[in-house]
C-alpha cells in the first residue's frame, strides 16, 4: 500500500520470516532494550487478530505434554504454531529457571513451530510483562496462533486473561479441596476446564464438581466455561479440547466478545505501563529530590504515614492538571 510507512529492516524481516531477527527482537523485548521499540511499535498494526490461547494451572498438572500433544495435532492440519512457556525467574539473574524445557522438543526442520521460554521477572502471579509484545511479535511473523503456558506457582494464575483470549485452566484428579481454594479466582478466568490425565481414577469425581461450579453461573460476557477431560498417555479427548477452544473463539467473533475483550486488555496494559513508569520515577526522586528525601524521612520519624506522603506526592506531582 503506497501510502503505508516503510517497516524498519528488523521488522521488515521479522514479516518475511527471518527466525534470528524474530529471536533477537523478542531478547530485547525481555531486556527491556530501546532497540525493541520502533520494531514493536511498527508492527502493531499487524497484530490484534489471531487466537492467543492460554494454559495455566497448578504445578504438575501436565501442562506442558498438553501442549506439546496440541501442537502435534495442530501442525498435523497445516497449522503454524508459536508457544511462550513464562517460567520462573531465577532471583539472582532473573533468567528463566526452567529455560529450554519445551524448545529441546522441537524438530529442528520444522519452520512451523517455534518456541520460546520466558522469565516471570518477579511479576504476580508468572506472567511477565514482555509476553503480550512477544505474542504480537509472534502474529506479525505470521502464526496462525499463539500459545502462553504458565509454569505455575501452586495456583491458576489470573494474570492469563490479560494476555490471552481464550484462558484453558489444567487441572487433575483428586482435586479435592484444591478446587475450593482456586474457585474464586477459578471464574474470572477459565473459559475452559480441562481435566487432564483423565486416565487417573477420580476424573469422573472432578469433572463433575467443576460442572457443579460451572453451572452456577455464567461468565460476564455470557459464555459457560465448558467441561473437558483430557490425557496424553494415553491420547484422550485431545480433540475436544481444541473443539472447545474453537468454540470459544467463534463465540468471541459471533458476540463482539473479542474486540471488548481486547479493549479491556489493552486498557489494563497501558494502566500497567504507566504504573511502572511512574513507580521507578519516584524510587528515583525519593532518593535524589530533596522535597521528597523531606517527606520520607518524615514518614520514617512517624510524624505521617505512608498512604497520606503517597496521596500527597501523587497529587503534587501526577496528578493531570
Amino acid at each position: 500500500m503506497s501510502g503505508a510507512p516503510r517497516l524498519p529492516p528488523v521488522a521488515r524481516a521479522i514479516v518475511a520470516g527471518d527466525r534470528r531477527a524474530l529471536a533477537r527482537t523478542i531478547t530485547a523485548v525481555e531486556n527491556d532494550d530501546p532497540s525493541a521499540g520502533p520494531v514493536v511499535r511498527a508492527l502493531y498494526p499487524r497484530t490484534g487478530k489471531i487466537p492467543v490461547i492460554g494454559l495455566t494451572g497448578p504445578l504438575g498438572v501436565g501442562k506442558s505434554s498438553l501442549l506439546s500433544s496440541l501442537i502435534g495435532r495442530l501442525r498435523a492440519a497445516g497449522r503454524t504454531v508459536a508457544a511462550i512457556a513464562v517460567d520462573p525467574s531465577s532471583p539472582f539473574s532473573g533468567g528463566s529457571v526452567l529455560g529450554d524445557r519445551i524448545r529441546l522438543e522441537r524438530r529442528a526442520d520444522d519452520d512451523g513451530v517455534y518456541f520460546r521460554s520466558m522469565a516471570s521477572r518477579g511479576e504476580a502471579g508468572g506472567i511477565a510483562a514482555a509476553t503480550r509484545e512477544v505474542a504480537r511479535l509472534l502474529e506479525a511473523a505470521g502464526f496462525d496462533l499463539v500459545f502462553v503456558e504458565t509454569v505455575g506457582s501452586g495456583q491458576v494464575d489470573v494474570a492469563i486473561r490479560e494476555v490471552a483470549t481464550t484462558s484453558v485452566v489444567v487441572l487433575v484428579p483428586h482435586l479435592g479441596d484444591e478446587v475450593q481454594t482456586l474457585k474464586a479466582g477459578l471464574f474470572e478466568i477459565a473459559d475452559i476446564f480441562d481435566v487432564n490425565k483423565s486416565d487417573l481414577p477420580g476424573a469422573e469425581r472432578a469433572s463433575r464438581d467443576l460442572s457443579e461450579l460451572a453451572s452456577l453461573g455464567r461468565s460476564a460476557d455470557g459464555w459457560t466455561p465448558r467441561i473437558v477431560r483430557t490425557s496424553t498417555t494415553p491420547p484422550m479427548g485431545l480433540d475436544e479440547l481444541w473443539a472447545d477452544i474453537e468454540a470459544h473463539e467463534r463465540f468471541l467473533d459471533e458476540s463482539g466478545g473479542r474486540v471488548a475483550g481486547e479493549r479491556r486488555r489493552l486498557s489494563h496494559e497501558i494502566a500497567e505501563r504507566v504504573r511502572e513508569r511512574v513507580g521507578r520515577d519516584v524510587t528515583v526522586r525519593l532518593d535524589r529530590d530533596r522535597e521528597l528525601r523531606s517527606l520520607l524521612d518524615r514518614v520514617v520519624a512517624r510524624r505521617t504515614d505512608p498512604a497520606s506522603a503517597a496521596d500527597r506526592l501523587y497529587r503534587e506531582r501526577y496528578r493531570a492538571r
